[in-house]
Order: C-alpha cells, then structure tokens, then sequence
C-alpha cells in the first residue's frame, strides 16, 4: 500500500497542478495551511528519525559541506550562464541569478524522505544553508548583480523553527516514546507525506496560476533547466565526490531546491516587480520536479534498502 501511493505521486502531482491552475479558485483560500501543514509532515517525517540518526549526521561534515558548497557555488554559476545562453531580459536574468543565490528550502526535506534519502543529513543541510546565506545571499547578489541585498535573518530563523526543528524535534520525541508502535509509524508517515505535499503543491499552483500564464517560454525554459541542472549536477558531482548513492540523492534534492520563496520576495523588494516572476515560478516548478525525481530515485537508483 505505501509503496503504491509512493509510486503514483508524481502522477498525483501533476493532475493536482492542472486542476490547481484550471480552478484556482478551489485551493487558493487554502494559502494559510501550508506552513501548518509542512509542520504536520515534518512532524511525521521526525517519528522516523531518532537522535542517532543526527548524531550521524553531524559526524559526516563533508557531506554537509559538499552540500553547501555545490548550493552557494554551482546554483548562482549555473542561474548566471543559463540565463546569459537563453538571452533573458535584464529583470528576469536578475531574478533568476536570485534564486541561484539562496539556501534550500524546506520542501526539500519532504522530498528526500519521499525519495528514500538521508532525511536527518537534509535537514541538518538545509539548517546549514539557510544560516549560510544570512551572509553567503547579499554577497553572492552583489558579485553576480552588482547590488546587494537585505536578508530578512530572523524572518528565516522563525521558519526553520517552526517548520522543520520543532515538529521534527516532537516527532523524534513521538518515536522514542511510540518504539513498539515504530512499524506502523513507518507505514503511517509515507502516506501522510505524500498527501501532504500534493496538497501544498495544490495550494501553491493556484496561488500562483497567473504566474505561470504571465511567464514567456524563455523563462519557463530557464527556470525548468535551472532546477534540473541543479538536481543532476548536485547528484553526479556527489557521486564524482565518492558520496554513497543515498547521499548523493539527498544533495541533489537540496541543491536542486531553492528558497525560491525567499528568491522572490528579495526581487520584488529590490529589483522589482518582473524580477520576482523567476523565482514564483522556481517555487511551482521544484515542487512538480521533485516528485517527479523522487519517484524515479526509488525506482531507478534505489538509495536505500527496499521495505520488508
């Protein structure tokens, strides 16, 4: 039962993301429940994990660092060449390279643990990253853009709270109090997940469906080779790096998924309204791709041990 609803969630995705585009107005009011719902799938996701699973975690910096070092590295490189190759007007190129220049996001956690990937060493990243680029985002704006911009720091530190350390913490706390109950919670937290994040992917789309109408080809094709150049590159050069295929698929996910959200509201603040169109659209798109990455990791790559 698990394994299929796995299986069928990127077409689940996908049909969720046309429906949210053709009646928006269904999902659209439901906006305030992302954040409490990404609490309710990291919470499930934390009755998976124990501290031992973050103790090693800890203990494999070069993961880590890898990790970080590909994000704040190779994304901005890649936003600032693909952007150049395909000619994008001034404001979008801007907005594109914005959302190279951000840590991960939060979804990215969902899905690692969808694809099979080191949940606690992408949450242990994606804390990294954002506390990185507190520092790593305005410097990265102001080489490749010239102009650098303000980082809302306690803005990001009040969501990595409240998204991902406190329900993951409760959820560890769940798991050691619940070890007789463990199997069933393995069964029960898949499920959850992958409703949850159709549902968010839902809420996201039509939030953003006249987004994804005013964006021309160019920027479509930008955003999508963005992502997906991220996803292989952050999965071969780990690989290249002699990061075990578990790993490798957990840096992928982390350095192909941005904080686009974070993207966008710094281009609208600073650059204005066109720049922000980049990073809206990244935020619909790495959604769709990363179920669509999860589902082909478990059945191509397999990164870890298939269920009993």
């Amino acid at each position: 039962m698990v394994n299929l609803i796995v299986k069928i969630f990127p077409l689940a995705a996908v049909l969720v993301s046309i429906l949210a585009c053709i009646r928006p107005g269904r999902l659209a009011p439901l906006g305030f429940l992302i954040v409490p719902m990404l609490g309710v799938i990291m919470l499930g996701m934390g009755t998976t994990l124990s501290v031992a699973d973050f103790v090693a975690a800890a203990k494999r910096p070069r993961a880590v660092l890898t990790g970080m070092a590909l994000q704040f590295l190779l994304m901005p490189l890649l936003a600032f060449a693909i952007g150049h190759a395909l000619g994008l007007p001034k404001e979008q190129f801007i907005g594109l390279v914005m959302v190279g220049t951000v840590a991960g996001g939060t979804a990215s956690n969902v899905i690692a643990y969808i694809a099979g990937g080191d949940v606690a060493l992408s949450i242990t990243m994606t804390a990294c990253s954002t506390a990185a680029g507190i520092v790593l985002t305005p410097l990265l704006s102001s080489l490749y853009l010239g102009q650098t911009v303000h980082v809302p720091a306690w803005a990001m530190f009040q969501s990595i709270l409240l998204v991902v350390a406190l329900p993951v913490s409760l959820g560890v706390v769940v798991n050691r109090l619940c070890r007789r109950h463990t199997a069933l919670l393995n069964k029960i937290c898949p499920v959850v997940s992958v409703v949850g994040i159709v549902f968010v992917i839902g809420i996201v789309f039509a939030r953003n469906a006249d987004t994804v109408f005013q964006c021309g080809p160019l920027v479509v094709a930008a955003v999508i080779l963005h992502n997906l150049s991220g996803l292989a590159a952050g999965y071969g050069c780990a690989r290249l790096l002699r990061c075990d295929k578990r790993t490798a698929v957990t840096i992928a996910i982390e350095v192909g998924m941005q904080n686009s959200g974070l993207a966008a509201a710094l281009a609208l603040k600073f650059f204005g309204g066109a720049s922000a169109l980049p990073g809206a659209l990244f935020s619909i798109w790495h959604n769709l791709s990363g179920a669509l990455f999860a589902s082909a990791v478990r059945r191509f790559i397999a990164p870890r041990a298939p269920e009993k």
